[in-house]
């Protein structure tokens, strides 16, 4: 008896006029041809078809062409026997994996008390004491950061450019130590020759002069948590006494925007999207057009279920509207050979160019780390001080079998939710962290955004055809590097395929 054959996990758009067909289990982005268009959607059956009794059916003058275009989609996996289930992605494997980026929590003080910060808000998840005894450090020291640098060029051997993050609290309450381990990691990189960058988030309010000059003389990566103009920002993001801080950011933020050289790394500005505020268009031409920041990212508030500022499926319905709207002020710009500071499609687009299919949502525990106050090391800088989730310490090194554990748990082929999802190369299951808040299961997939994550992968395929089939050049110059567009290298395919 012939074997039926019927399609396997894919997602089938049009960009434009012009079909396409995203293949799950490759990561693959096909565009089709009138051929093996009809031949996906005649496969795409329950029951599956014998291929022979097909090409019996089709004009015998188009036979020999059907069979080549199918062998060639039974080639790529988009049409395969019923029941075989081709392989999920690889684990990396967590024994000896090599690191890149470590994120220093250099404080976990901070001078703004936000409606919603999941570090000081209700879904803190850090510990407070300390073994249940001391309270733990509110400052790391300068011997931790620079214990903190040895470990990562130690245990990133055979790794490329190394990444030193600082965060917080607020980050620059602990400038000194920042100014310590830059200076740590640029003489271990003069001495061993490899190539380090720097990056810091920041709520801006501390931006003096001396700290905007060591910020552009070391080129760092910057990131501005801003959410719109005074009365978007000053909603949640409040000084301790209640007074709103835009005002007290604003110039501050203009002096360093100011301070940018030509060819240096964009700013960027981190907005929390929260029920009630959701202008996605109208933050996005303040920061961009009136302020002046090079790209913005938005992010949907992390909460629990219930809280006030949570987004509600209408508000995630709003967001998405509006990025559609952005996506359309971003083609225009990538017609016409233009950077376009829109980072979560810029991202996105980077990802499916380069065929980005994940087996971790991220690279929490793989190629990152975070590091507490006091040294010991996190999945990531938001579970830094958690407890729970410690794999370790920077004096003694990871400890393997917890983080071989987690990353077995996080791994796509331990989601079983998310294997019948197309969209699961660039989501893997989503934020461990958003998972932890929601279900107390880091490494539970993100069933909540579900419908969300769809929609939106499906709106940067449809971006990603129109692009291709109009300026294709304008996609390897993203993804790599181009003085006219001032983007940023991407990482390159081995390292995107786990984002790390």
């Amino acid at each position: 008896m012939s074997l039926r054959y019927r399609t396997t996990l894919q997602h089938r758009y049009r960009a434009g006029e012009v079909p396409y067909v995203y293949a799950t289990t490759t990561a693959s982005i096909l565009r089709l041809d009138a051929i093996t268009e009809e031949l996906l959607t005649s496969f795409d059956t329950v029951g599956g078809l014998i291929p022979e009794d097909y090409l019996e059916s089709t004009p015998e003058e188009q036979r020999d062409e059907a069979r080549g275009a199918l062998d060639e989609l039974v080639g790529l996996g988009l049409i395969l026997p019923v029941g075989t289930e081709p392989a999920l992605r690889p684990s990396t494997g967590a024994a000896n994996y090599p690191l890149q980026t470590l994120v220093l929590n250099v404080t976990n003080k901070c001078n703004l008390s936000c409606t919603y910060c999941y570090e000081y808000g209700e879904d803190r998840l850090t510990e407070a004491p300390k073994l249940g005894a001391k309270a733990r450090a509110p400052m790391m020291t300068s011997a931790v950061a620079q214990e903190s640098v040895e470990f990562l060029f130690k245990t990133a051997a055979g790794r490329g450019p190394l990444t030193v993050t600082f965060f917080g609290g607020e980050t620059l309450l602990n400038f000194e130590v920042i100014r310590s381990a830059v200076a740590k990691a640029k003489a271990l990189a003069d001495e061993k020759g490899r190539q380090v960058g720097f990056a810091l988030t920041t709520n801006a309010s501390l931006l003096s002069p001396e700290v905007v000059q060591f910020l552009i003389d070391h080129q760092f990566g910057v990131n501005i948590s801003i959410d719109g103009n005074k009365d978007q920002h000053d909603r949640h993001r409040k000084f301790k006494s209640g007074r709103g801080s835009y005002d007290e950011i604003l110039p501050r933020i203009r002096a360093l925007l100011a301070a940018r050289r030509p060819g240096g790394r964009p700013i960027g500005a981190r907005v929390t999207l929260t029920a009630g505020q959701t202008d996605v268009i109208g933050i996005y031409r303040h920061l961009v057009s009136e302020l002046g920041f090079d790209e913005v990212g938005f992010a949907p508030v992390t909460s629990a279920p219930g809280r006030d500022y949570a987004l509600s499926p209408s508000n995630y319905a709003q967001v998405l509207a509006a990025f559609r709207e952005l996506s359309d002020d971003w083609l225009e710009s990538a017609f016409a050979n233009r950077k376009h500071g829109f980072s979560n499609l810029n991202d996105l687009v980077r990802e499916l160019h380069l065929g980005v299919n994940k087996a971790h949502p991220c690279g929490a525990g793989l190629g990152l780390l975070g590091v507490s106050t006091e040294g010991d090391l996190g999945l990531c800088h938001r579970f830094v001080e958690s407890g729970k989730h410690e794999v370790g310490h920077v004096s003694s090194g990871v400890d393997e079998t917890k983080r071989g554990d987690f990353l077995a748990r996080g791994h796509i082929s331990a989601k079983i939710d998310c294997h019948s999802c197309f969209a699961r190369p660039v989501c893997s299951g989503g934020c461990y962290h958003e998972a932890y808040v929601r279900t107390h299961d880091e490494t539970a997939p993100n069933l909540h955004l579900c419908d969300w994550i769809r929609s939106w992968t499906s709106l940067g395929l449809e971006v990603y055809g129109r692009v291709h089939a109009r300026n294709p050049s304008y996609l390897d110059r993203l993804t790599g590097h181009d003085e006219r567009l001032g983007l940023p290298r991407a990482v390159p395919m081995a390292e995107a395929t786990e984002l790390v």
